[in-house]
């Protein structure tokens, strides 16, 4: 279980400054949220809760300590503009084939429809990532940026930015938090306030398995709820990459 704390980080100086003052703490089961606004500075604070930048005044502590190789280890950027978001025209079936490579497994096209099947999305296999849902959107990058190597929490940058209600991705944030995945959630001022107001709805239940995943429209964790994404690709049949 992972804790991740931003105390007091900020870039530049007041008034003005690129990224003002701000403070989050985030640990499995209850998200930090990092409310700023302007163009640049949600990709500013992304960067620094996830190990990336040094903030020039305040700390990043994971688990009580300074570490920003541990934090970049631990910690996935998710849907951050010019950093980490899929190209807008991909389709679902593209990304996940990159994403797969990028976790350092084998993207054949029978892995790819697996993924696509676990999260209820095969409707949306050949739909760019700029046309559907953002609760799907959301979804897909955090489950996928689940699947590499270490990886035990995500930062999700701006999810307000593609549109639809706050609730509709604050439910795979609180899917994840209760899986015991450390999240911290960068957006908007008033999207900040609703997801405030949601935060008491995850409860304080975990989930041991950190894969475990269910779909789009099925945000309650059951004993009975869907299986895991397949990280192991040893165990699927193979065939040539399309």
């Amino acid at each position: 279980m992972t804790t991740l704390e931003l105390d007091h980080v900020g870039i530049g100086e007041e008034p003005g400054a690129a990224l003002p003052v701000v403070s989050a703490v985030a640990g499995p089961g209850r998200p930090g949220v990092v409310a700023v606004e302007t163009e640049q500075a949600p990709v500013l604070a992304s960067l620094v809760a996830g190990g990336r930048m040094q903030p020039e005044t305040g700390r990043v502590l994971l688990d009580g300590h300074p570490d920003a190789g541990a934090v970049r280890t631990a910690f996935a950027l998710v849907d951050t503009p010019g950093v980490a978001e899929p190209f807008p025209v991909l389709t679902l079936t593209q990304v996940v084939r990159e994403e797969l490579a990028f976790a350092g497994q084998r993207p054949s096209r029978r892995h790819v429809d697996t993924v696509l099947d676990e999260l209820g999305m095969r409707e949306y296999a050949d739909t760019a990532v700029q046309r559907v849902p953002t609760g799907v959107r959301v979804r897909l990058l955090v489950e996928l940026a689940l699947l590499r190597d270490g990886v035990t929490g995500i930062v999700l940058t701006t999810p307000e930015r593609h549109g639809g209600a706050v609730a509709e991705w604050f439910a795979v944030v609180r899917d994840v938090a209760r899986r015991g995945v450390t999240v911290v959630v960068v957006t908007s001022k008033a999207a900040a306030a609703t997801v405030e107001q949601l935060l008491d709805t995850i409860g304080t239940d975990t989930v041991s398995d950190p894969h475990q995943t269910e779909g789009p429209d099925d945000v309650t964790v059951t004993d009975g709820g869907p299986t895991s994404l397949p990280a192991d690709t040893d165990h699927l049949p193979t065939e040539a990459t399309a």
